[in-house]
């Protein structure tokens, strides 16, 4: 049995944080102004820390701040971050001051008609991975300095559908699959919690992946409108409101437990099980994304893009 916790499924952001002391702390929450990304925003302001929603629409950033302020009296910074430009990633390191004790990788996009950013990768991958990736390592010195840092990278059953295709990421040479591009982006989230906490646990940061449940948001806007009805009505009695599905990043970033503890898939506030397959959609980790080859094998192929669109802008 893996690590577990006395709240489950059902529990919600607020009732994680409830009792957690924060102050003096500062987080990052990608993606904060929509789905959980707001949630998590809330239940972590509420407790006390600094945070900023590192958001690509600066308006809706704005706008969601302002509603947190009203229910948690907490001020919330707002700064912008495309992670699907490189420069916008390295803007936002450049301009990070101080440490950072929490960073919360939430944004993500979810199959999209096949999107190419101007370096030429896969858009699911590119924001899902890469951006989060190039943010991470960049604000490493950040991190470091807090002396018991903790990632949080939200990811998904999704995982399940596809490993990290090391042939053709970007799917230059095969067939594009919205939903296995999706699958392999999930995947790369939780490599990189494998393989950030091996390199980094040394400097007091460790990186954990959250499986946040079925929630519908925004996230499913590129799928068909019966689709995605259809799944509504079939995960109707297991689905979550966005407050619940944020529960898990919170207990990630706060439980006592999870101290210099990384590496791990979880769901529901706590551990999953590996599974061979995610037969019920929505539980379990399946090897391939703790594959502790894997997770080097994508770090190094992230190191070389990054690389190499550096060198195509010329910095």
């Amino acid at each position: 049995m893996g690590i577990t916790s006395r709240f489950d499924a059902t529990s919600t952001a607020a009732e994680v944080a409830a009792g957690t002391d924060l102050s003096g702390t500062t987080a990052v929450v990608t993606g904060g102004s929509s789905g959980i990304g707001v949630e998590t925003a809330r239940a972590l302001a509420g407790a006390g820390a600094a945070v900023t929603l590192a958001v690509r629409d600066t308006a809706a950033g704005d706008r969601t701040a302002e509603d947190i302020a009203a229910t948690t009296g907490a001020a919330v910074r707002v700064a912008a971050l495309d992670l699907a430009d490189p420069a916008s990633v390295e803007a936002f390191v450049a301009a990070w001051e101080g440490p950072l004790h929490l960073l919360v990788a939430n944004a993500g996009v979810m199959t999209p008609p096949l999107t190419r950013t101007a370096d030429g990768w896969e858009l699911q991958l590119a924001v899902n991975h890469l951006g989060h990736f190039a943010l991470a390592t960049g604000l490493h010195g950040a991190l470091a300095a807090d002396g018991a840092a903790r990632v949080v990278v939200v990811s998904s059953s999704g995982h399940a559908s596809s490993p990290v295709l090391f042939d053709d990421p970007s799917f230059e040479r095969r067939p594009y699959d919205p939903g296995v591009a999706y699958g392999q982006s999930k995947t790369a989230n939780v490599l990189f919690a494998v393989e950030a906490t091996r390199r980094w646990v040394g400097d007091g940061i460790t990186a954990n992946a959250v499986m946040p449940g079925g929630i519908f948001t925004n996230l499913q806007r590129h799928w068909d409108p019966q689709v995605r009805e259809g799944m509504k009505e079939q995960f109707a009695s297991v689905s979550k409101t966005p407050e619940q599905g944020a529960a898990t990043s919170v207990w990630a970033a706060t439980s006592p437990d999870l101290a210099g503890v990384g590496g791990l898939y979880l769901e529901d506030c706590h551990e999953a099980e590996v599974v061979d397959a995610v037969t019920d959609g929505l539980h379990g980790v399946v090897p391939h994304a703790l594959d502790p080859d894997a997770a080097r094998r994508l770090w190094e192929l992230s190191e070389e893009m990054l690389a190499g669109s550096r060198a195509r802008r010329g910095v």
